[in-house]
């Protein structure tokens, strides 16, 4: 099969909407006919192995779309307003608002339910098998993670996890570039790449992976339990030699385990649910700069400020200058 064939996927729903299409494989945006409902579609192709799809319409009343996705693909959705049941390879699942999916999809029976009068916004990336297993190597050409593995014999499978709030901040960048008619192809596969980059580490960079084989079942409980400690005490951590005594581990073996099972040291993994801790606090509005550093952990606001800013691209004082305008 060609490389664009996963394209095909999405003409599939397209159709099962009546949507005209002006090309299979083009930047453009659909509009829902008026029989079905009203809102639009905005379809993205920043490259050929990438698809971007910013749903946002309302149906006019309840409706069923049954189709036959045509090539193996991976899809990584965001959905952000509108709970719907969708069916595919047998198997139901309900996506409601907040959840992010990771869908790993072979040629499958899919059936797609939508409540009348019900506004539906989200946000799908999809990719071809080929892009999902060179994202999934390594430096020296291993493979860590296998499309066909992961499925085994099954034609679908599906992870789900809670949109995090650097995955909030990199979604409202995009759909905020998805509205400018000047908009390149650059940023939009930028900004997506940034949101699979998060999704494969969030689902696939865990104690689920490979790398914790060889590791005895209570080490590794051991180890989540100093994640767990390290986030609950971020504003004053223990630290790794106090940490290792409250787990049972000495301080070699807990630095070694938790880098397999987390891709991160201690400290680098506190860093990252710190600076996630801060981006949802100043979207809540509640704290300034100043008060949101100490709630997470840094004495010093101005050191707090630069790494935000290099971690997120943006300075947290315009987060709440936002948050106060709205």
């Amino acid at each position: 099969m060609s490389q664009i064939d996963f394209h095909h996927n999405f003409n599939r729903f397209f159709d099962g909407l009546e949507i005209k299409r002006m090309d299979s494989n083009r930047n453009e945006q659909l509009l829902l006919p008026s029989h079905i409902g009203e809102g639009t579609i905005r379809r993205f192709i920043p490259r050929t192995d990438i698809e971007v799809i910013v749903s946002n319409y309302t149906m006019n009343r309840e409706r069923t779309i049954s189709l036959q996705t045509e090539a193996a693909m991976v899809e990584l959705q965001y959905c952000l307003q509108g709970t719907r049941e969708v069916s595919i390879a047998g198997e139901r699942n309900e996506i409601i608002p907040g959840i992010c999916s990771l869908q790993l999809i072979k040629q499958a029976d899919a059936r797609f339910e939508f409540t009348g009068n019900t506004t539906y916004h989200m946000v799908s990336i999809g990719i071809p098998i080929h892009t999902f297993h060179h994202f999934m190597e390594e430096g020296d050409g291993t493979r860590r993670v296998d499309f066909s593995q992961l499925l085994g014999s099954q034609d679908y499978g599906c992870e789900y996890e809670r949109i995090t709030p650097d995955a909030t901040l990199r979604l409202h960048q995009l759909l905020e570039a998805s509205l400018m008619s000047s908009t390149r192809n650059i940023e939009l596969e930028c900004r997506a790449m940034e949101l699979l980059e998060e999704a494969f580490q969030l689902f696939f960079s865990n104690p689920r992976t490979s790398h914790t084989k060889k590791m005895s079942r209570t080490d590794m409980q051991k180890v989540k339990q100093a994640r767990e400690i390290m986030v609950q005490e971020m504003s004053d951590p223990p630290s790794l030699l106090e940490l290792s005594r409250m787990v049972g581990l000495n301080d070699f073996k807990l630095k070694k385990s938790f880098k397999e099972m987390y891709g991160a040291t201690v400290f680098g993994y506190l860093r990252e649910k710190r600076l996630e801790r801060a981006l949802f606090l100043l979207q809540q509005g509640k704290l300034n700069v100043t008060e949101t550093a100490y709630e997470v952990g840094y004495s010093n606001a101005s050191y707090f400020s630069e790494a935000f800013c290099r971690k997120y691209g943006v300075n947290p004082g315009s987060l709440v200058r936002q948050s106060e305008r709205r």
